[in-house]
């Protein structure tokens, strides 16, 4: 009778180690930006294995903007976007999605740069001057609308020159003083000071308050299908960020090897934004309200949404 039952037993285990292992879900994920602090934990998380640990295979796609982010989510091309709360108004004008979590509720990795040899000093200096931002309607361009407001410059306070993100563009517009100041990372504000060639005049958090700096959006199609894989890609960033918190270093090198970077500016970069990172990814009323606002200030919208009805916590882990 051992006999017989040792024989089972090895036949038994020779059928589990024969069936084929489960899948992981196949996610396309992409980033507004490839090298935004905002969009990093993407990267840091699948450099660390923390999404196959939830079962994910992640397809990382990088996107010079987020208006062709968004546009790929509509065509089914990926499933989930890492972008900016302003982006909520395309939710709003029907895009099949919603934002499913507010990951960085201030735009602390934005910032204003100006070039080494610019007389400009503080925020007063840019009055009447011309700055770059990414994108109409984009969430820098809203920044440099409140940042006038703010200050009391009226609508023509700042000439706007839309330039994109693509790290580049925006140092030869400096360089080549065709704007006075630039919208971009801070980042490459502190690139720019290592290399002499600018600095940063100030960090968008020095004067914005919460407007969803960095968001994640899902398709409706993916929530509909899949909807415990966005659960553990929530569940998996959110993992991210306290392992980034607890491996500083390790997380600088992953983060190096994808902006390029110094390792002196790298580590200035994470000490910044570390702490903009929510660690629940709930909406908050300050981020909601000011969403709504701005979609009046970028006319994006002919009346004021339901701001309801363009996200959902459903997805997020249960606490």
């Amino acid at each position: 009778m051992r006999a017989v039952f040792l024989i089972a037993a090895a036949a038994a285990a020779a059928a589990v180690l024969a069936a084929p292992a489960r899948a992981n879900d196949v996610l396309h994920v992409g980033k507004a930006s490839a090298t935004a602090s905002a969009t990093l934990p993407v990267d840091v998380g699948l450099k660390m294995g923390i999404f196959a640990r939830h079962a994910l295979d992640v397809q990382l796609i990088d996107f010079e903007g987020s208006s062709k982010m968004h546009q790929a989510m509509v065509a089914g091309d990926i499933d989930i976007g890492v972008g900016g709360g302003p982006e909520m108004a395309l939710v709003a004008k029907g895009s099949p999605e919603l934002a499913v979590c507010d990951a960085d509720p201030a735009p602390t990795f934005l910032g204003i740069a100006v070039a080494e040899d610019s007389p400009i000093r503080t925020i007063a200096d840019l009055k009447g001057k011309k700055m770059s931002v990414s994108s109409v309607g984009g969430l820098t361009y809203w920044l440099a609308l409140e940042l006038a407001r703010k200050e009391g410059w009226g609508e023509n306070g700042l000439t706007l020159v839309t330039i994109g993100n693509a790290l580049p563009s925006v140092v030869a517009a400096l360089r080549a003083h065709i704007v006075d100041a630039a919208y971009t990372s801070t980042a490459l504000a502190f690139l720019l000071e290592e290399q002499k060639e600018g600095r940063l005049l100030a960090p968008a958090s020095s004067y914005a308050g919460n407007i969803g700096g960095g968001m994640i959006f899902a398709t409706s199609h993916v929530l509909a299908e899949k909807p415990d894989a966005v659960r553990r890609f929530l569940a998996a960033w959110l993992e991210t960020i306290a392992a980034m918190r607890a491996h500083r270093a390790e997380t600088v090198a992953i983060e190096r090897a994808v902006t390029g970077f110094p390792q002196a500016v790298q580590e200035k970069e994470f000490d910044l934004t570390i702490g903009m990172f929510s660690d629940d990814c709930t909406f908050d009323a300050e981020t909601l309200a000011n969403l709504k606002r701005s979609f009046a200030d970028l006319k994006l919208l002919p009346e004021a949404p339901d701001m309801a009805k363009l996200y959902t916590e459903a997805y997020l882990p249960k606490h």
